[in-house]
């Protein structure tokens, strides 16, 4: 660690992980070689106000808010003064943020940045439980909360006993409703100096969305936030200053803490921050306000194939997905709609963003791509010996970034000699490309055969009856386990045997017959973390139950 600290409150460096069982980093590119002295908020915000471009557009917000860069900047100064005169931060400090999509959201994450705190983003849709735990793991005294969702903060607070402080915002943009950090900020001046952190100095804390239990803390570091700016925006998206950017995942979220804030900000953009924005409505809002860059999930590219006869979508030049694998099919017709080849791309909340990826004239449909510049990635068997082209094993990858868990020793499953595993089943094929096959616990055995769930999934998305699906080992007493389908039907087709059939069928035609889903069942609505992850975990669960 530098011995340079700007923390006064230790909590972060006393719970790293020992060095010993942390990821190599790779830090050797011209761009990832930052000074010792860095403050993410400072170089993402102050630095382009100081360089004359305050007054570009940077968020667009829910009610028709338009804050510039200054805007920004002056909201983020406030936020600073208060938690550090009124409530007593100090750098180091953890404080919780609780809130949806829209500028204050980012205002309140600036202003902890740059008084040196240490930010916990959450989700909008966690209970006063889930809240709790986060709190009670990072040790967490303070919470920003968006003043629409003040009750499951209260009851967080009634379950975390070092929880001792809930200031409300106004999140809504809307005029006149003024909560208790506006009538804070009013009173300061706007002005702040921004505290002068170490690169090394944790300014995230980041828990995992929940697809495999129980969350881990992820830390990173200034340098980390400057580092995913540097590398998938640099070598893959290729953004510009005239972009306006648009997604539906949450800033909670490092996928779209990336894709609709940092990234942005890194070349000067402008991006759209609203609280909710289910397929159709995403696509209206691109319409709307000519969106050129979109960050969302296979689902929603999906789903507003739907829409394109009422929002041609014609402002749109990049369209990037993550969050789970991007099926082909799924590709193939957005690009036939629209004629944009999707930018698929695999990270983690542990890498922080995107590692893995291909520009647009690079792309293999249906692989994930090659590992982004900075980063290194190989494909390994349990014992970490590296695995033959063509064939399955572990992802392990290493770079700029890497996992750091908050006081886990899950740490020592995740970082083995000095490589990152992702807990995803790859294969790289003869010209270098990586293929998802699985979530490592996605992969199903049945009657001898290994079988991709996604592989099944892609097959089954093929079809035009299913709008979504989720494939899972389910427990059998002859075969032990069978592979089975949840699915979920387009509007007007019947989910009945005869339709469970002809998925089979389907699915037998376009993939090796063995891997066929053996079971169908139909349903209306698929477990999903608030990003839109399927929780298989869930399905393979209630499988194991109803099988006593």
């Amino acid at each position: 660690m530098n011995a340079g600290t700007a923390h006064i409150d230790s909590f972060a460096r006393d719970n790293l992980p020992p060095e010993s069982e942390w990821p190599t980093f790779l830090l050797d590119r011209p761009e990832f070689r930052y000074p010792a002295r860095l403050n993410c908020a400072a170089e993402l915000l102050d630095a382009r106000v100081a360089a004359g471009e305050g007054d570009r557009l940077c968020f667009i917000g829910p009610n028709g808010q338009r804050w510039s860069y200054a805007d920004l900047q002056d909201k983020a100064n406030r936020i600073a003064a208060v938690l550090t005169e009124d409530l007593g931060l100090v750098p180091g400090n953890r404080v919780m943020i609780r809130g949806a999509n829209n500028p204050m959201f980012m205002a309140c994450w600036f202003g902890i940045a740059k008084a040196g705190g240490i930010v916990v983003a959450t989700m909008p849709l966690l209970r006063g439980q889930e809240l709790a735990v986060i709190a009670e793991k990072a040790e967490i005294a303070l919470a920003l909360c968006d003043e629409r969702l003040k009750e499951e903060m209260d009851a967080a607070q009634a379950q975390a006993p070092c929880l001792k402080r809930t200031v409300c915002y106004n999140g809504s943009g809307e005029k006149g409703a003024h909560a208790e950090l506006e009538d804070r900020m009013a009173s300061k001046s706007g002005a702040f100096e921004t505290c002068d952190t170490a690169a090394d100095d944790c300014v995230l804390i980041a828990f995992t969305s929940g697809t495999t239990g129980k969350p881990k803390g992820t830390m990173h570091f200034h340098r980390d936030v400057m580092a995913i700016c540097d590398a998938f925006p640099r070598s893959v998206l290729k953004a510009r200053p005239d972009d306006i950017f648009i997604g539906s995942p949450p800033l909670a979220f490092t996928f779209g803490l990336g894709g609709l804030a940092t990234f942005p900000m890194r070349v000067g953009a402008a991006s759209i921050l609203l609280e909710r924005l289910p397929p159709e409505e995403l696509a209206r809002a691109i319409e709307r306000h000519r969106a050129t860059v979109c960050f969302t999930a296979p689902t929603a590219y999906r789903a507003m194939l739907n829409a394109i006869e009422r929002y041609p979508l014609k402002s749109l030049r990049k369209c990037v997905s993550a969050g789970e694998t991007l099926p082909k099919p799924t590709f193939v017709a957005w690009r036939e709609a629209t004629g944009i080849r999707i930018i698929d791309g695999i990270g983690a909340t542990e890498m922080l963003h995107i590692f893995i990826s291909a520009v647009e004239e690079e792309i293999k449909p249906g692989a994930t791509g090659k590992p982004i510049p900075g980063y290194e990635a190989r494909i390994v068997d349990d014992e970490m010996n590296e695995m033959p082209v063509g064939e399955v094993g572990r992802l392990a990858v290493r770079g700029p970034t890497g996992c750091r868990y908050l006081a886990d020793p899950r740490q020592r499953d995740y970082v083995r000699d000095g490589w990152n595993l992702t807990g995803d089943a790859y294969l790289m094929d003869a010209e270098g490309y990586f293929h998802f096959q699985a979530r490592a616990d996605d992969m199903i055995v049945s009657a001898g055969y290994n079988i991709s769930g996604p592989e099944v999934e892609a097959a089954l998305m093929s079809h035009p009856a299913v709008a979504e699906c989720a494939v899972v080992g389910a427990p059998d007493a002859d075969r032990g386990t069978i592979v089975k389908a949840f699915v979920m039907l387009a509007a007007d087709h019947p989910g009945d045997a005869a339709m469970a059939k002809t998925l089979q069928d389907h699915v037998k035609k376009v993939i090796a017959p063995y891997k066929y889903p053996r079971a169908v069942e139909f349903v209306t609505a698929l477990p999903k973390t608030e990003t839109g992850k399927v929780q298989r975990f869930r399905l393979r669960r209630m499988e194991e139950e109803r099988k006593g």
